[in-house]
């Protein structure tokens, strides 16, 4: 008799589960997609979006459809809440589903801490990255006296790349404006060296001010306040300060990690309740410390699949090993970027068309459902 497998968010992690979703229908299992959206968006060629390199439809993946050309439900909303126990799944709308077995791949959430919601006008964040699309057309469509004034809050890569393609953006469309990069204690003060001095030089190349040993404390409707007491005029904010997860799996009771992320073991399953499983950012695996980086949601793709199927079918589990160090690049717009791996860092065009080669390759992979074909 057939079980019910839930889907829990279309992010990285579950694009092979996604596309493989008739291994689970053929075998006489019912699936459902549960997803706030019917689209995923790629979060590596976000700034290039910002910046217009590309549109949106070559950078999502329409996940809803996906599933249901596969078979399986899709349910548009969030879940609120997991009971383990019972099994069930409590949904935004106020519906229930129960579940056989469950994954979770909801990804992230910036980290708010400052006393602002994201509704107030001219707020942005860079999680979810199609609010990066929204910050564009707002910078499009705005009608101006003076130039423009965009604050991006964070100091790490995301802050960064937004800072680079926000002058793209600006140029592009000949709007005059200034940007400015709180970047908190050190912009890129855990990486090495040279990748830190290779972006400050790229910055200060496209009068990007940067401010370092102060943090954004308070957002208020034309102005940014800072922890030097003084103020930033600002049209537009861009808050780029770190990701978390959400705050679903510690309400929920569930075995959590330092940051609140899914506590799992090396089979991406709970440590407790062995019915659910996840990837991505909103999982932390047991015994590891990994970053908040796109590629070991990708490298989890595999296992997730099969663990999956084992899950409902029987048989043995794979385990997820974090693997080795990885490639980084950033885009700093102007057709170039900075790589580094381990000690090795280089920048320039060259760094850049390998991060879109890549990044391209990927997502054609997944983009099954007519994505490119899509109006905006």
């Amino acid at each position: 008799m057939g079980r019910h497998l839930v889907i829990v968010g279309g992010g990285h992690a579950h694009l092979t589960v996604l596309t493989r979703l008739r291994d689970f229908t053929g075998a006489g299992h019912r699936v459902t997609l549960v997803s706030p959206s019917p689209y995923h968006y790629y979060s590596g060629m976000g700034p290039g979006m910002l910046s217009g390199i590309y549109r949106p439809q070559e950078i999502r993946f329409h996940v809803g459809r996906m599933a249901q050309d596969r078979g399986a439900e899709f349910i548009t909303a969030l879940v609120s809440k997991i009971d383990p126990v019972r099994k069930i799944l409590h949904l935004s709308d106020g519906s229930i589903l129960e579940y056989d077995i469950a994954s979770f791949n909801t990804g992230s959430d910036v980290s708010m801490d400052l006393p602002v919601s994201l509704s107030v006008e001219g707020v942005f964040s860079v999680k979810p990255v199609d609010r990066l699309y929204a910050f564009r057309r707002a910078v499009l469509e705005g009608r101006f006296e003076k130039k423009v004034r965009i604050v991006v809050v964070g100091g790490g890569p995301a802050g960064v790349e937004v800072s680079s393609n926000a002058r793209m953006l600006l140029d592009g469309a000949r709007i005059s404006g200034s940007i400015t990069l709180v970047g908190g204690r050190r912009v890129l003060g855990g990486f090495p060296p040279r990748v830190r001095q290779l972006a400050i030089k790229s910055l200060a190349s496209k009068k990007v001010r940067i401010l370092e040993g102060i943090t954004a404390v308070s957002i208020r409707p034309q102005v940014v306040e800072l922890s030097d007491g003084n103020t930033l005029p600002r049209d537009f904010v861009v808050v780029a300060v770190g990701v978390r997860p959400s705050t679903l799996y510690r309400d929920s009771g569930l075995p959590v990690g330092s940051d609140g992320g899914m506590l799992v073991n090396a089979y991406l399953q709970s440590v407790r309740f062995p019915e659910l499983f996840g990837g991505g950012d909103c999982i932390c695996l047991e015994g590891h410390r990994l970053a908040r980086v796109g590629v070991y949601a990708v490298r989890q793709n595999r296992i997730l699949h099969h663990n999956l199927m084992s899950a409902l079918e029987g048989g043995d589990f794979l385990s997820f090993h974090p693997g080795g160090d990885y490639l980084l690049i950033m885009n700093m717009g102007e057709g170039k970027g900075i790589a580094w791996k381990k000690d090795i860092v280089w920048n320039g065009r060259l760094a850049f068309l390998l991060k879109d080669l890549v990044d391209r390759r990927f997502v054609r992979k997944f983009q099954v459902s007519g994505e490119k074909d899509e109006m905006e």
